[in-house]
C-alpha cells in the first residue's frame, strides 16, 4: 500500500507543477512514467517471483530455463532511458551540507536521510491523508491544487529548488524506494546540474536497483522501487499466470495498457496456485516482438538491446547476464559457464554502512568501461537446446538432491533425539522388565525402525546427489569435447570444399599429360574425407553418451523422489503412532 500511496504523491507533486517544469522532467526521460495508470499492488505475483530469483546469476530460474528482464523491457514498459551516462560518481557518509544547500531542508548532522514528511510539505503536500468517502481521482486532484499553491510558477532559483526537492521524492521514494519511511539523498550529486539530469541512464540504474531487490532477504516480500514494471513483465512473458488484464492495447509504454487483475483469495492460496502453475509451465514463451510506433526514445536505446553488460546505480553495481537466456531471444540455447556473483565486490546494501567517501568511477572502473563499450553482444552457435537443457536440469537438481539430503539429515536427528529422550523416560520403569528378559517398549522398538529407516533414505539421497555431480562433471566434459571437434569438422569440411572446387579447376585447366598433381590432390582430399567422417562419428558418439547420462540422471531424480516419499511415509507413520498412543493413555 506505501508504494501506491507514494505514487499518488509524486504524480500530485508532478501535476502541480506549471508547464516549463513538466517540460524539464519529460527532457529528462521521466514523463513516460508520468502517463502510466495507477495499478494495484499484486504481492502474490511479487513473492511467486522473487521465490524463482537465483542470486547467483541475477536471474529467475524456471522450470524449463532461465529469464532476464532486459533493459529493452525497461525502455518498452515504462518509457526510461536506457542509454547514456553511467549513473555513478561519489558516494558521502553524510549528505547534511549538500542537502541544506541543494535542498535547504534539514538533515541531521551524521545522516544521509531527509525526514519524508519535510520534504512533502517542501512542495505543498501537506495534507497527505486520503479523506472519508474520497475517490482516487478526487483524492489526486486535491492534492494536487493544494501543492499548486506553493510552487514557482515562473523559471528562476526558485523553481531549481522545487525541481531538486521533487527529483529527490520521485527518485527515493518511487523509482529507488527503499524499506523505511525517510528518502535517502545519493541521487543528490547527480542533481546539482539540473541540465544534465537527462544523460544519465536511469533505466540500467532501475534495472539495478530492481536485481538488488529481488537478492534481498527471503523473509521481505516484496519488492523495492517502482513495482508496475515488473508485475507487467509477468503478464507480457508468463501470460499463463493471468494476473493482468490487456484493457488499453496499442499504448505506449507498454504498462498503460495493462490493469492488475484482482484476486480475491487469501495471499496464501495465491500464493499456492502460482507456484503450481509456474512449476507446470508447458513451454519457454520468447520475448514478445512489438514494434517502434510512438516511441522515439527506442531509437538511442536500441544499440544496448540483445547485449549483457554492467548496471550501474552508484554503489550497485551487478551484471545483466543476457547470454544465460539465448533461447528467450530466439536463439538456440549453448552451453554456457555460470556465472559467479561475487566476481565484483562492493560494499553492503546500505548506504548507512559506508563511513569513507567512495569514487565509484574510480573503484568500477572496469565495469563502466564495459557499459561504454555496450557490453557484449548475445550470440549462439548452437544447433541444439540439448546440452544446456541438461546442464541447467544438473544443476538444479542437483540443489534439489543438497537440500533433500539436509532435511532427510534434520529427520534423522529428530528421530534420534525423540528415541533418546522415550529411553531415558522409560528406563526406571523398565529396568526391571528388562532384567526379567522382558523386551523394550512397542514405541522405543518403532521408533528405532524410523531410525534405521531415516539413515537408510539418507545414504539413498547422499548417492543420488554423488550421482548428479558425477553426471554433471562428465555431460561439462563430453560437451567440451563435442565442440572443440564439431570445430574441427566444419574446418575440415571448409578445406574439403576447397580441394574439391581446385580438383575440379585442375581437371578442366591442365594438360591431359599432366596428372601428378591432380592425383595428389585426389588422395588428400580422399584423406580429408575420411577425417571428417571420423569427426562425425566420434560427435555421433558424444551425443549418445550424454544421452545415457541424461537416462541415468533421471533414474538418480526418480530414486531421489521415492526417497523422499519413503521420508513422508515415515514421519506420517510416526505421527500416527504418537496420536494413537496420547488416546490411549
Amino acid at each position: 500500500m506505501r508504494a501506491r500511496v507514494s505514487w499518488t504523491l509524486v504524480l500530485a507533486a508532478f501535476l502541480a507543477f506549471p508547464p516549463f517544469q513538466q517540460e524539464r522532467v519529460e527532457e529528462m526521460g521521466f514523463g513516460q512514467i508520468f502517463r502510466i495508470e495507477r495499478m494495484r499492488v499484486d504481492p502474490a505475483l511479487t513473492q511467486a517471483l522473487r521465490s524463482r530469483w537465483d542470486t547467483e546469476v541475477s536471474a529467475f530460474a524456471f522450470p524449463w530455463e532461465y529469464m532476464i528482464p532486459s533493459l529493452e523491457n525497461v525502455s518498452r514498459i515504462i518509457g526510461l532511458r536506457v542509454y547514456g551516462w553511467v549513473v555513478s560518481g561519489y558516494t558521502y557518509p553524510c549528505y547534511h551540507d549538500l542537502a541544506e544547500r541543494l535542498l535547504d531542508l534539514p538533515v541531521e548532522r551524521r545522516s544521509s536521510l531527509v525526514p519524508r514528511v519535510a520534504l512533502q510539505e517542501s512542495l505543498g503536500l501537506y495534507e497527505a491523508g486520503k479523506n472519508a468517502g474520497e475517490s482516487e481521482d478526487e483524492y489526486l486532484a486535491r492534492l494536487a491544487r493544494v501543492s499548486q499553491r506553493e510552487l514557482a510558477s515562473e523559471p528562476g532559483p526558485q523553481a531549481n529548488l522545487d525541481l531538486r526537492r521533487f527529483l529527490v521524492l520521485f527518485l527515493g521514494r518511487l523509482l529507488f524506494a527503499t524499506r523505511g519511511d525517510a528518502v535517502h539523498c545519493r541521487f543528490l550529486p547527480l542533481l546539482e546540474d539540473l541540465g544534465e539530469v537527462g544523460g544519465y541512464a536511469w533505466g540500467a540504474a532501475f534495472l539495478a536497483h530492481q536485481f538488488d531487490g529481488l537478492s534481498a532477504s527471503e523473509r521481505q516480500t516484496s519488492t523495492s522501487g517502482f513495482y508496475p514494471f515488473l508485475q507487467v513483465w509477468a503478464y507480457l512473458h508468463l501470460p499463463a499466470l493471468g494476473r493482468g488484464d490487456l484493457t488499453r492495447p496499442g499504448f505506449v509504454p507498454i504498462a498503460r495498457r495493462w490493469d492488475s487483475r484482482r484476486d480475491t483469495r487469501h495471499l496464501v492460496d495465491q500464493l499456492e496456485r502460482l507456484q503450481e502453475v509456474i512449476d507446470s509451465y508447458p513451454y519457454l514463451d520468447p520475448y514478445l516482438g512489438e514494434g517502434d510506433e510512438g516511441q522515439p526514445w527506442l531509437v538511442q536505446a536500441r544499440p544496448y538491446f540483445g547485449r549483457s553488460v554492467w548496471l550501474h546505480a552508484l554503489n550497485l553495481v551487478l551484471p545483466l547476464n543476457l547470454f544465460l537466456t539465448q533461447r528467450s531471444l530466439g536463439l538456440r540455447q549453448s552451453v554456457v559457464e555460470f556465472p559467479i556473483r561475487d566476481r565484483f565486490r562492493r560494499p553492503g546494501r546500505s548506504f548507512r554502512g559506508l563511513h569513507d567517501m567512495t569514487d565509484w568511477r574510480e573503484h568500477a572502473r572496469e565495469q563502466i568501461e564495459n557499459w561504454e563499450q555496450k557490453g557484449k553482444g548475445v550470440r549462439s552457435d548452437a544447433t541444439t537446446d540439448d546440452a544446456n537443457l541438461q546442464a541447467y536440469a544438473l544443476k538444479y537438481g542437483g540443489k534439489s538432491a543438497v537440500q533433500d539430503r539436509e532435511a532427510a539429515q534434520r529427520q534423522t536427528a529428530e528421530l534420534r533425539s525423540e528415541l533418546e529422550r522415550v529411553r531415558g523416560t522409560g528406563a526406571g520403569g523398565a529396568s526391571s522388565s528388562r532384567s526379567a528378559g522382558g523386551s523394550p517398549s512397542l514405541m522405543e522398538a518403532r521408533l528405532a525402525g524410523a531410525v534405521l529407516r531415516a539413515e537408510e533414505a539418507q545414504r539413498h539421497l547422499e548417492e543420488w546427489e554423488r550421482d548428479l555431480e558425477l553426471a554433471h562433471e562428465q555431460a561439462m566434459t563430453l560437451q567440451s569435447e563435442r565442440d572443440q571437434l564439431c570445430i574441427r569438422a566444419e574446418a575440415a569440411e571448409a578445406q574439403v570444399a576447397e580441394m574439391t572446387r581446385e580438383l575440379a579447376t585442375l581437371r578442366v585447366q591442365r594438360p591431359p599429360g599432366d596428372q601428378e598433381e591432380v592425383t595428389r590432390l585426389r588422395a588428400e582430399l580422399l584423406a580429408q574425407q575420411t577425417m571428417v567422417r571420423g569427426l562425425q562419428q566420434i560427435v555421433t558418439d558424444i551425443g549418445r553418451s550424454r544421452s545415457r547420462s541424461r537416462s541415468g540422471a533421471s533414474v538418480s531424480r526418480a530414486t531421489g523422489a521415492s526417497v523422499g516419499q519413503y521420508l513422508v511415509g515415515s514421519s506420517s507413520r510416526r505421527r500416527n503412532e504418537e496420536e494413537e498412543r496420547r488416546r490411549q493413555g
